[in-house]
């Protein structure tokens, strides 16, 4: 196959004439939107991209010859870097679940979003499964739901929204962990996509989570990767790198907030347990009378106020 740093022809007369350009531009090779969106980010080696949209791709660089991930798909030489193996994994959906969440309270997601940026790690006291479309990494299962443990009857729509946000950024981290163990580096976290770029909560969110700070491009990079690979055609940039330093715009970067990174160290091996007994098929029986009890006691703490003052010491 052949990849975006090759020729795949040129603008033929009949398109040049309707275009009003010249034929025989040179046009490269086409690629995956999220592989592109990921150089237009600024992703080198070392660096995870989260295209963050209706679902969620996660792009990593890896040097070849590059090693069979458990879990993870697609390891392609040369996917998204031509001169490195391209690393892609994700979650089948993230915005669509907040849409969901959204349409059920009939309200539009920007409306119930309003307002979020004032809830403070775990404080809901639920703990949100997002397979509702299903489970493409690790376990690459379509056929499982989404689940959502801690309800209560003062719940609102809102909760559920930020508990899916922390979900969300829960089964990234699985992913990003399974990556790592075997060999991917991760350096840098970078937050693509739409939605990082509307939604700062959930920048926060995964900063807490990842206990990382997370990057966000200063600006919409979505039609960028593509520019990049049209100037290495023409012959204006000799490599990737040397187009992201002239085209890609800077980053803005979230740090984790102490108390959130706290609370998060204290959820996440309750929602890694979860996520294996629940969603793997055979899984050895794991005991959950804790994790009820466990949710509800971490909230109130939040609430009162005790996990930040033992954070900030």
């Amino acid at each position: 196959y052949a990849t975006s740093d090759q020729i795949a022809g040129g603008l033929s007369a009949e398109w040049a004439a309707r275009l009003g350009l010249r034929a025989g531009i040179p046009i490269p090779v086409g690629a995956f939107d999220a592989h592109w969106d990921a150089v237009g980010a600024g992703a080198r080696l070392g660096d995870v991209v989260n295209v963050v949209g209706t679902s969620t791709c996660i792009i990593a660089i890896g040097e070849p010859p590059g090693r069979m991930i458990p879990g993870v798909c697609g390891v392609v030489p040369g996917s998204v870097d031509p001169a490195r193996i391209g690393i892609e994994a994700g979650l089948s959906a993230t915005g669509d679940i907040f849409d969901a969440i959204a349409r059920r309270a009939g309200q539009p997601v920007a409306e119930l979003s309003r307002g979020l940026e004032r809830y403070r790690a775990g404080e809901t006291g639920l703990l949100r499964l997002t397979w509702d479309n299903g489970d493409r990494t690790v376990l690459v299962n379509p056929e499982l739901g989404g689940v959502t443990l801690g309800w209560r009857l003062t719940h609102t729509a809102q909760d559920e929204l930020f508990a899916a946000i922390e979900g969300t950024a829960f089964h990234t981290r699985v992913i990003l962990e399974r990556m790592e163990e075997h060999g991917v580096p991760i350096e840098r976290i970078i937050n693509g996509g739409g939605v990082p770029q509307r939604n700062p909560v959930l920048n926060r969110v995964y900063a807490g989570v990842m206990n990382k700070p997370i990057l966000v491009p200063k600006g919409d990079v979505t039609s960028l990767g593509s520019a990049i690979f049209a100037f290495l055609a023409a012959g204006t940039f000799r490599s990737i790198e040397e187009a992201q330093d002239a085209l890609c715009p800077g980053h803005l970067e979230v740090l984790p907030e102490p108390a959130a990174a706290a609370v998060y160290a204290s959820l996440y091996p309750l929602y890694k347990q979860l996520y294996f007994a629940f969603g793997r098929q055979g899984s050895e029986s794991v005991p959950i009378g804790h994790v009820l009890p466990e949710l509800r006691r971490i909230a109130a703490e939040v609430r009162g106020g005790s996990i930040a003052a033992n954070a900030a010491d």
